[in-house]
């Protein structure tokens, strides 16, 4: 560049910053819509060149306003995007050293944790956020440093847009990549995400979970009861996300636990059904309450049921936990149809494999109901009338070690 094309250069980024510096709000609002307009998707030194060597004078003004107005929201939205330009630039890594270095990380946490924040203004923060930690370790670091695992995963359960609630997971799951020294606590907080009220925060942290399971490879204790509770879900893709953890967890120590959770669900404790009465509350609403625990039911026998087919060893776990005996019981369940298929599809598959299991089970259900059963075991609760359901539910079945398997 030549003496005079450097002068008038320099002149013009000079008088950009000066009208920055004396503008109106009004007037900073249309530099910044200017900037990205012009800017967005150049490189490093594409922008060096465009002020002059002086890219980072403009930056710095960017983010000192940022610290200045993210709490009014004034024109946030506009700052975060030409923010993004920089952070975003190949061969960037100057930009970004000066952004965090003057707290820009802290910041963006400090707005992404306002509850005033608008949702895509959360998105635009998230998006800064990874790419602060796609820059390597030790950003993600500084990112987890700043307790920032904790409120991304505020942000995913509170949020009420997918796009804001896929960009928290994408972030988090980045996060859990390459981070070994804060592995366990994003692993912790994905847990920690469960009990959330949003189904689809859950399903997100059930994906995530998965992803950071094998990252972490060990499960903690903490684990199994938010994800059996989940199993209570009337959302399929949370039941199935849910599911698919359970059977990847078979893998880890927390197995013993989460076999004994899912058989003992299959039998509900008292406290959690509630019978109509006549003379009580409504039929319909006591059973609209027990709804729950029911799904919970069905869930728990359709596990069981993947699981049995995947492991012969599974199954005799699950059958010295007495788990013929509480598969019965669901069958007898004529307040939930599900519980009851769901349950004879299970119980099926263990009858074909295990001779003593079939010879206790049809003991318990008499001749007639267990050729019914073998026929078609998926339709049984619609053959079976209210005495051979009590009969079920009330079985007292109890079989000792197995070994035998049929052929």
């Amino acid at each position: 560049m030549s003496f005079c094309k450097e002068q008038a250069a320099i002149s013009r980024v000079m008088a950009f910053l000066q009208d920055w510096d004396q503008g109106s709000k009004a007037v900073r609002s249309r530099m910044l819509s200017d900037f990205i307009n012009q800017h967005s998707g150049k490189t490093g030194p594409e922008l060096e060149l465009e002020f002059a060597q002086a890219a980072s004078l403009f930056l710095a003004r960017l983010t000192s306003w940022l610290r200045l107005t993210y709490l009014t929201g004034t024109y946030l939205d506009q700052q975060l995007q030409d923010i993004g330009v920089f952070l975003s630039a190949a061969s960037n890594h100057h930009f970004l050293i000066e952004f965090l270095e003057v707290g820009g990380v802290l910041t963006l946490l400090e707005i992404l944790g306002q509850k005033q924040s608008r949702e895509e203004i959360q998105v635009e923060t998230l998006k800064l956020l990874q790419t602060v930690a796609n820059a390597g370790r030790k950003y993600k670091e500084l990112i987890c440093e700043s307790y920032g695992v904790r409120i991304i995963a505020e942000c995913l359960a509170l949020s009420k847009t997918e796009e804001s609630q896929d960009q928290a997971r994408f972030l988090l799951e980045s996060l859990a990549h390459g981070n070994p020294k804060y592995q366990n606590q994003m692993y912790k907080g994905l847990i920690a995400l469960l009990p959330c009220t949003s189904p689809k925060a859950q399903q997100l942290a059930l994906q995530t979970l998965r992803i950071a399971q094998v990252i972490v490879k060990t499960a903690h204790p903490s684990i199994v009861e938010p994800l059996l509770n989940l199993l209570r879900s009337l959302h399929l893709e949370v039941q199935y996300e849910a599911i698919e953890l359970i059977r990847e967890l078979m893998q880890y120590e927390v197995r013993p636990a989460l076999l004994k959770g899912l058989v003992a669900l299959l039998k509900p404790s008292r406290e959690g059904i509630n019978k109509p009465q006549i003379l009580n509350v409504p039929v319909m609403q006591k059973l609209n309450e027990s709804l729950p625990v029911f799904v919970q039911q069905a869930a728990a026998a359709k596990a069981i049921g993947i699981l049995a087919r995947e492991s012969p060893e599974f199954m005799e776990e699950l059958i010295n936990l007495r788990v013929v005996h509480h598969l019965l019981c669901a069958m007898g369940n004529q307040d939930h149809a599900d519980s009851q298929r769901e349950a004879s599809l299970a119980l099926e598959y263990f009858v074909r494999i295990f001779p003593v299991v079939e010879e206790h089970v049809k003991k318990a259900m008499g001749e007639s109901l267990f050729e019914l059963f073998l026929d078609n075991s998926e339709v049984l609760y619609m053959k079976m009338d209210v005495i051979q359901a009590d009969i079920l539910a009330s079985n007292k079945i109890n079989i000792a070690g197995v070994h035998e398997v049929s052929e």
